[in-house]
Formats: C-alpha cells, sequence, structure tokens
C-alpha cells in the first residue's frame, strides 16, 4: 500500500509501505476519504513531529472508512462496517506523530474501540461528509467553550475550514447574529452561505468600525465597545486580541481556537476594566460523538465547506491547493469511495 510521510523540512511524500500485522485489539480501516487540516500543513513545515532522525512522520487524521479486519478481541465491530475514525482516542493519536497516519490506503487503529476510537456510522452517509467530522468536532469545541447561546452576538475569526465550520454550529444553535472576519473574499462569500449574517474582510475595512457599526455599541469607561458577546479566533493573526480588547464590552468573551507559535503583546491595563473572559479550546475532549449524530442532518450544508477534492493519487496537489487562501476544507478521496 502506500502512505503519505513527511520526510523533512517541506519534504512530503507518497511512500510504498508493507501493511503492517493487526493484533487481537486491532481494527483495519480502508480509508475512503481524509481531508487536509492545517496541522498537517504546519507539520510539513516543520519537518514532521516527534519524527526521530532519518525516520518519517506518517500524517492523516481526518479520516472515514470502511472496516475490513476486526481482532478477535474487538466488540461491536464488523467487516463492512462504515466508521469515522476519533484520533484523539487511538493510542498513537494517528496522523499526529505516531506509526500511523490515514493518508494510506489501510489504516490499523490499536485497541480499537467502537464508540469510542471508532464511530459507526449509517451506510447512506457519504465518506467525504464522514471526514469532516474531526475538523466539525475541533470547531464545536470552541463555539462550546464560547459559551454562545441563542440571542448573542458573535464574531469569528478566520473562514478557515474550522472558523466556517464554526459559523455552522453557532447558526445551528440559534445564533443568528455572526460575524465572519478574513482576508479571502472566497471563504467570505462561504461563511454567508453557511448562514453568517455579515462578513468583514480585514484587509480592506476597518475592524473595530464595522463590528460597532453591526453589532452596535454603548458607552464604558468613556470609549465606545460592542454589544458582541463573545469573539472566537480561528484565525491567529498576531494583532487579533490586542485589537478586541480595545473594544470588547464588559465581560465579553474570547475564544482562541488558533494555533500561536510566537508570543503575542496585549495591553493587560485595558483587559482589567473590562474583565474580559479570556480562555482557550483544543481538540475536541467530547464533541465528536454529537458531531457524527449529527451529520445526517446538517449534509447539506456541510457539502460547502468541502472546495477542493483530489484523488489519492494526486493527494500532494491537494496540500498545494489547501495551502491557498482560496481554499475550504480540500478532501482527499480513495478509490470507490
Amino acid at each position: 500500500m502506500r502512505v503519505l510521510n513527511i520526510h523533512g523540512v517541506n519534504d512530503v511524500r507518497l511512500d510504498p509501505k508493507i501493511p503492517d500485522a493487526p493484533g487481537d485489539s486491532d481494527v483495519v480501516v480502508k480509508i475512503k476519504a481524509c481531508g487536509i487540516c492545517g496541522s498537517d500543513l504546519t507539520y510539513i513545515k516543520y519537518g514532521g513531529i516527534h519524527r526521530a532522525e532519518g525516520g518519517v512522520t506518517p500524517i492523516g487524521h481526518e479520516a472515514a472508512g470502511e472496516v475490513t479486519h476486526v481482532g478477535a478481541n474487538v466488540k461491536d465491530a464488523f467487516v463492512g462496517q462504515h466508521v469515522v475514525i476519533n484520533p484523539m482516542n487511538t493510542p498513537s493519536f494517528i496522523g499526529s506523530g505516531g506509526p500511523e497516519g490515514a493518508f494510506c490506503d489501510s489504516v490499523i487503529v490499536r485497541d480499537a474501540k467502537v464508540g469510542d476510537s471508532l464511530l459507526p456510522i449509517d451506510k447512506d452517509l457519504p465518506f467525504d461528509i464522514a471526514a469532516l467530522a474531526e475538523p466539525l468536532a475541533v470547531a464545536l469545541h470552541g463555539v462550546n467553550r464560547s459559551n454562545a447561546k441563542p440571542g448573542d452576538k458573535v464574531v469569528v475569526f478566520g473562514c478557515g475550514p474550522i472558523g466556517l465550520a464554526m459559523v455552522l454550529w453557532l447558526v445551528d444553535r440559534g445564533v443568528t447574529d455572526v460575524i465572519a472576519v478574513d482576508l479571502a473574499p472566497e471563504r467570505l462569500e462561504r461563511a454567508l452561505a453557511l448562514g453568517a449574517a455579515a462578513v468583514i474582510n480585514a484587509g480592506t475595512e476597518d475592524l473595530r468600525e464595522r463590528v460597532l457599526a453591526i453589532h452596535g455599541s454603548h458607552k464604558y469607561f468613556g470609549r465606545d465597545v460592542a454589544n458582541t458577546n463573545a469573539f472566537i479566533d480561528a484565525a491567529g493573526g498576531p494583532n487579533i486580541l490586542s485589537d478586541v480588547i480595545g473594544f470588547i464590552r464588559l465581560q465579553g468573551r474570547f475564544v482562541i481556537t488558533a494555533a500561536y507559535m510566537k508570543p503575542v503583546s496585549i495591553h493587560l491595563g485595558s483587559m482589567l476594566t473590562t474583565e474580559i473572559e479570556l480562555t482557550t479550546a483544543v481538540g475536541y475532549p467530547t464533541e465528536m460523538p454529537d458531531v457524527v449524530a449529527a451529520l445526517p442532518r446538517l449534509k447539506g450544508k456541510l457539502a460547502q465547506l468541502i472546495s477542493h477534492r483530489f484523488g489519492f493519487d494526486d493527494v500532494l496537489e491537494g496540500f498545494a491547493v489547501a495551502a491557498t487562501p482560496q481554499s475550504a476544507k480540500v478532501m482527499i478521496q480513495f478509490e470507490d469511495a
């Protein structure tokens, strides 16, 4: 079979591989679809994760497929079963530094547990929609951390796959006054299609002025602050937090889901006066089962998250497209998916 490996900085290759033998507690999943994640691009940029000298990092963790082998000790799994892999609940955190990655023809899920590391899906659910479960879970966790509720006003920074999924989840729970912020017109158009009430191009528009105009404002400590209840950062721009601190309301919430690789400067004095609630969100500790349960209901809207599809033979071309601001979710589809 073949597997996508990182060999070094900006060096990723589709390599041949002799399949490992599964154990009695393992399940083999034939991959049908796997999405390209921003973290995959980051791993490539930095030459892999937990990669030994001279070794490789197999990547791919947003996967759905069909069970082709079930170990003797595994309960509730069967050959032919359609599943989503929950990589956070696999021993090697598939695709993030362990020996397995899901950009391959088949992957072994070690110590497999149905309902935990393997989540069954209906056979009529398209595999490309099912493979969105992992980024959707990341987005849902960020939304959950914002405590957003119907009637709230929310701003989402970044309209990549995670930010777009956050717009979808916010609207789905009745938060209709959502502003999406990005630099790419194509991504802002997708945000509107998913239900955002308004969009802001941060490259051509004044962020503070537009947020105050759309969400309304009031005076606090002698300055105009937005009526916005929560801001969610899925972009990672170094000035986003400091800019928002300048016009956030009393006890407004700010959730960071973006991966910052360098320190950022903020004005703690301004934070003090507004008692900002600042928190972070990473991964999806409990959200994956809820997402999988919602996939059939939302599959029509979810298709809008996928901007490009490539076959496994063209996976490297898919990665090149995924690195461009015009893309949303780039999906790799496998034979007879």
